[in-house]
């Protein structure tokens, strides 16, 4: 799967179809830490007795990871480069309670 995303191609496979890599730049990422808060994780507490999706959390990894995207495509930028190849996101948590790490990253590189 490959997207554009402000001019940098960005690809969990390692190329860009139709491209070549004509220099590899170095490795790109982009991390957010989340935190629900008090009244948030008293609502997905509710919700989760339940049963079901908690949505809040659902809405939390999302946002999680589209920030921590964005971050990798950025420092990608400054870089030089104008695609990240091999892109893979790692999330987990942090302490107790619903406070989430989200890692996105990937090898930047210069593709014509």
């Amino acid at each position: 799967m490959a997207t554009q995303q402000k001019a940098v191609w960005i690809s969990t496979t390692n190329e860009i179809p139709g491209h070549k890599v004509a220099r590899y730049v170095g490795i790109a990422f982009g991390a957010t830490v989340r935190s629900r808060g008090v009244g948030g994780d008293f609502c997905a507490g509710c919700q989760s007795t339940c049963g079901g999706e908690v949505t809040a959390y659902t809405e939390m990894a999302i946002d999680a990871r589209n920030q921590a995207l964005q971050r990798m495509v950025q420092h990608a930028t400054s870089m030089g480069a104008n695609a990240v190849i091999g892109i893979r996101i790692d999330s987990d948590q942090i302490g107790q309670g619903a406070n989430n790490a989200t890692i996105a990253y990937g090898t930047a590189v210069i593709v014509e």
